[in-house]
C-alpha cells in the first residue's frame, strides 16, 4: 500500500518542476523560484511518504517474526506436555534431578 504523502509529494514535485521550467522560459523569477521550492517540498514530501512505507513494512514484518515465534512456543509447550503425560516417571526425575541441582547451588553459596 502506497502512502498518500507519497502521491502528492510526487505530483507537487512534478508541477514544481514544471512551474520552474516556464518560469525560466519566461523569465519570470518568481515562477522560478516558486517553481524550484514547490518541487523541494514535493520531494520532502516523497521522502516522509517512502519513510512512513518502510517504517509500516518493518513493523509488519516484525509482527510476522513474532508471530511465529509465539506458535512455534506454543508447539513446544504443547509437545513437551504430551510428552509429560506419556512419561510420567521420567518428568518427575527430571524434576527432582533440577531441585537437586538448584539445592546444591544454594547449599554451596551459604558456604
Amino acid at each position: 500500500m502506497i502512502d498518500t504523502d507519497r502521491i502528492t509529494g510526487a505530483a507537487r514535485e512534478l508541477g514544481g518542476k514544471v512551474q520552474g521550467a516556464v518560469g525560466d522560459l519566461t523569465g519570470s523569477k518568481s515562477d522560478s523560484v516558486e517553481g524550484r521550492v514547490r518541487e523541494a517540498v514535493g520531494q520532502a514530501e516523497n521522502l516522509y511518504g517512502h519513510a512512513k512505507d518502510a517504517a509500516r513494512h518493518a513493523a509488519d514484518e516484525a509482527y510476522e517474526v513474532a508471530e511465529d515465534a509465539y506458535d512455534q512456543g506454543r508447539r513446544y509447550l504443547r509437545e513437551g506436555h504430551e510428552r509429560s503425560i506419556e512419561w510420567p516417571h521420567a518428568s518427575l526425575l527430571v524434576a527432582g534431578l533440577v531441585g537437586f541441582g538448584l539445592g546444591l547451588l544454594v547449599n554451596a553459596r551459604r558456604r
